[in-house]
This record gives C-alpha cells, structure tokens and sequence, in this order.
C-alpha cells in the first residue's frame, strides 16, 4: 500500500488541490491520499480564516465530489487538546504505526518543501516518508533543485524526494478569499459543493 499524506490549511480547498492530488496519484501509483486539514499550522503565527471545522467539511465535500477511489480525508491533523502546534513528523509517525507495512509519501508544494529545514525534526521527516514536491506555475522545478544549499540533503536523502512538473493550476486560495470576501463566488475554482458551502455558512464574508 503506497500512501500519500496532502496536508495544508484547505482554506479553502479548491480545483488545484484536486488536480495535484490526482496528478501526484497517477505519477507515482499511489493506493491512497490521505487530505489532511491541519489544526494549527506551526509555520504560520496567524490562524486560518475557517475554523477548522469548517475546513474539514469542505475538504469531505471536495473529496466525495471528485469521486476518486484513491482519494480520502483524515482528521489526523485535527487541532491538539492541549493547543500546541501540529507537527508532521508526528503526524507521519502516527500513520506508520496504523499501518507499519504501507509506504508513506508526502505530498507538497515546491515553495512548502522550500522551508524544510525549518520544519521539526526535517532529517526524521525523511526518513519516515518519500516526498512528493510538485511544481507551481510561479516555481517551475529543474533536476537541480534538491542540490539547492539550503536544503543540505545527503545523497541518500535526495532519492527519496521525487519531483513532479506535470501540474500547472494557478489557483491561490489566498487570491480566492479575497474574492470570495468581495462577494465573487470564483466559478470552476471551486467544487460546486464548496462554493455552497461557503455561502451557506457565509465564510470569508
């Protein structure tokens, strides 16, 4: 069993986010990707728009929309009882010991896999997980790109990153809260399910 883990704040999860998720499934023959909302994002000082409630329903609706069989959503990422951040390394932790046989991926954008070496425990990070790094319109990827300096990855640690340049969706979900808040619904962004949500619940107004 190949797994993926596709964590972000989804806020709001949007066509891109579909497209990547297919593209990275069918490139590297992945059993399932697991959609993660996270709690609280340790990078990040502000909270998300949505609560995280509300990110998880939407990531449910977006999911059951595409009608992907390899697709899923988890709340392994929901917010911790005690407030602390949420960490992947703990989180992949968590999926290696639910299932020991299956091998894990992560999947992630190119300018997320840009801060790695501030994420906790990066090291810890690949050992427990392959990773998947997809392009973004604005970050096309060249082979070169994990000898970046900054990165500091053993030979041994780039092997187990893998790129992906087949994904060109130039969809920001910073850009659609701005025009969701201007009262534009962003028709064909968004799954149709999504965008009644967010009126329903008047989110981003």
């Amino acid at each position: 069993m190949r797994v993926a883990l596709f964590g972000g704040t989804f806020d709001p999860i949007h066509r891109g986010h579909l497209a990547l998720a297919s593209a990275a499934a069918s490139a590297f023959a992945l059993d399932r990707v697991l959609f993660a909302p996270v709690g609280r994002q340790p990078l990040k000082a502000e909270s998300p728009p949505a609560t995280f409630a509300d990110r998880l329903a939407m990531t449910m609706l977006a999911v059951a929309s595409a009608a992907d069989p390899r697709f899923a959503v988890s709340s392994v990422d929901a917010p911790r009882p005690d407030g602390a951040p949420n960490y992947t390394v703990d989180t992949l932790a968590a999926l290696a010991r639910e299932a020991p046989a299956a091998t894990l991926f992560v999947l992630t954008g190119a300018d997320s896999f840009l801060s790695l070496r501030n994420w906790h425990s990066p090291d810890r990070l690949l050992e427990l997980a392959e990773w998947i790094v997809v392009s973004r319109p604005d970050f096309p990827l060249k082979p070169e790109f994990l000898t970046r300096p900054e990165f500091a990855l053993t030979a041994a640690q780039r092997s187990r990153v893998h790129l992906l340049t087949t994904v060109h969706e130039d969809v920001s979900a910073t850009e659609l809260r701005q025009r969701l808040h201007a009262g534009d619904p962003c028709p064909g962004l968004l799954p149709p399910a999504v965008a009644d949500y967010i009126q329903t619940h008047r989110l981003y107004r």
